[in-house]
């Protein structure tokens, strides 16, 4: 069934650009999208894909199947929006819109075309997903972790369930033919890219960015400075960083960047524990959060209140589910912003933010419960202290002044960055393969989608398209017999991996971990998560072992 905008909209657009699909009108560049009171989702065109979910600020938008009685007027008001048009022509003849792109056709007459996917975070899932919607094509996804999905996993904030429901639809894939899961196998250490080229007609690159921008002033490293992502990590139990050392033992932290993951730290590090404790944070980092004696986050930016780096939707969502205050002056500078302000569609989403942020509380008022400040113009100059981070020293950017913020934890929230992918050309300026539109430059039946490919960018439905315009490429070079066949026999792949890596989890591998998790929750959380990789390794030893006839059956499927 597909989605629904089921009330009026902030009109931010969000919706519109997560959509991999381009079914949500008005769009910002669109006639009558400054002034009308509502998106439509376009039922002929939805995928069902639930980024947009994800993306709504305001919670306007749900699944066709789930709406309330009272809703239900909306399906037709969606569908009205668009022109008559002949079942399953997905925009009229004469829409001005951009269209939506066909699935690659394989071509048949040759061996099956089989792809090894290298990760398992959305990019890699939807590249599956658009590689599966053809017959006879066979899809082996390898993962390093005993867990799949990425940052949707480990990335996505607790207290943004909704953002995590995308993972329905990869499990989804997962049940498609041709499917295959080797979790806990990591490319570049057990297996190589020739390996995999000796099992597959190519391999797709899709292992995101997993480094962060590093700051580099005086006192990082310090005991109590580490990155927000990292601390994403340790909260959502990344099993590299469940023993980081996370100081909350000082009434403030200070965070250098204002990007929506520095939001997301700094809303869950005053948030109520109660309120985490239902959902699937990490039980080593809520018992920490429950002695945590932080009253204050400070998410300091080097620019001013117009550039700020999150986005209107997460800024929306912040202030719904946290005290946010500016100083006084900061206060002066988002009113001095609006005033400079063009009226021009490009400046629409900056005024939005700017008429958020000038109805922020000041931070002048008492300190009655566990708050968020963010502060502008403060460029990162030092650490403070000796032994252990003590505060920050920042000068005022553009200006000769200096302004310290004592703090017991300093986190850095600048960005991510690509990795060098063994066997792969590498673009150090950029942090990506070099590629032209997934297709690597200088490297054999290789292909990369999502933040290896274009850099950390975008929303989560944004690695649908990304990925598309990959297969796209990956089954042109297919088609035009550019891809050599695999010169080994299909079930040599299962043997090599076993050889290579015993301790490998297949799907139902991954079930058994899911099921364990959630029946852990207790039907009080979504789930609570296996943190070490020896638990998990032990929950997916129990799954079912499949019969003789299964065995047979999977064999004649590959």
């Amino acid at each position: 069934m597909p989605h629904v905008i089921t009330q009026s909209c902030c009109s931010d657009g969000s919706c519109v650009y997560a959509c991999p699909v381009n079914c949500i009108h008005p769009s910002p560049d669109e006639p009558g999208f400054a002034t009308t009171e509502m998106l439509y989702i376009d039922p002929e065109a939805c995928v069902d894909c639930g980024a947009c979910v994800s993306a709504c600020p305001v919670g306007a938008i749900a699944p066709a199947s789930r709406l309330t009685p009272e809703q239900l007027p909306f399906i037709e008001l969606n569908a009205g929006f668009y022109p008559p048009r002949p079942p399953g022509q997905k925009l009229p003849p004469t829409s001005k819109l951009a269209p939506v792109i066909p699935a690659p056709q394989v071509r048949s007459g040759r061996s099956p075309l089989t792809v090894a996917i290298v990760g398992s975070g959305p990019a890699a899932m939807y590249a599956a997903d658009e590689l599966l919607t053809q017959p006879d094509v066979r899809v082996n996804v390898f993962e390093k972790l005993p867990t799949p999905y990425g940052l949707v996993r480990a990335g996505v904030a607790p207290d943004h369930p909704s953002t995590k429901r995308v993972t329905a639809l990869f499990d989804r894939i997962t049940r498609r033919k041709g499917f295959t899961f080797f979790l806990n196998v990591e490319v570049g250490e057990h297996l190589s890219h020739s390996d995999l080229l000796a099992h597959h007609h190519a391999v797709l690159y899709a292992v995101g960015a997993p480094n962060d921008r590093r700051l580099d002033i005086d006192g990082m490293g310090l005991p109590g400075t580490d990155t927000a992502t990292e601390l994403v990590g340790w909260f959502n139990g990344h099993p590299d960083f469940t023993d980081l050392p996370v100081h909350l033992d000082q009434e403030r932290v200070v965070v250098i960047g204002n990007g929506n993951v520095a939001l997301d730290v700094a809303r869950i590090l005053t948030a109520d524990p109660d309120e985490l404790a239902r959902t699937d944070i990490a039980d080593h980092a809520l018992a920490r959060l429950r002695n945590s004696r932080v009253r204050e986050v400070v998410i300091a930016a080097r620019r001013g209140p117009a550039d700020s780096a999150f986005t209107l939707p997460e800024l929306i969502g912040l202030t719904a589910k946290a005290e946010v205050v500016l100083d006084p002056d900061d206060h002066e500078l988002v009113q001095r912003d609006l005033a400079a302000l063009g009226t021009g569609p490009e400046d629409r989403l900056t005024r939005a933010k700017l008429d958020v942020l000038s109805k922020l509380g000041s931070s002048d008022s008492p300190l009655t419960r566990p708050r968020i400040r963010l502060a502008y113009r403060l460029t990162p100059a030092r650490i403070v202290g000796a032994d252990r981070a003590d505060g920050i020293e920042f000068t005022v950017t553009g200006t000769d002044g200096s302004r310290r913020i004592d703090a017991g934890m300093v986190l850095t929230s600048i960005g991510y960055r690509g990795r060098a992918v063994r066997d792969l050309p590498f673009d150090d300026d950029a942090g990506v393969v070099p590629n032209d539109g997934g297709r690597v430059s200088g490297a054999r039946s290789a292909y990369v989608a999502g933040w290896i490919k274009r850099g950390p960018t975008g929303f989560i439905g944004t690695n649908k398209s990304c990925a598309q315009q990959t297969v796209q490429q990956l089954v042109a070079d297919y088609n035009d017999g550019v891809l050599a066949d695999p010169v080994d026999r299909p079930g040599a792949l299962a043997k090599l991996v076993a050889a290579r890596r015993p301790a490998a989890i297949d799907l139902a591998g991954w079930r058994a971990i899911d099921a364990a998790e959630i029946a852990r929750g207790d039907g009080i959380r979504p789930r609570n998560k296996f943190t070490d990789v020896p638990s998990m390794l032990a929950a997916a030893a129990a799954a079912p072992k499949p019969s003789v006839r299964q065995r047979i059956l999977a064999g004649l499927r590959r």
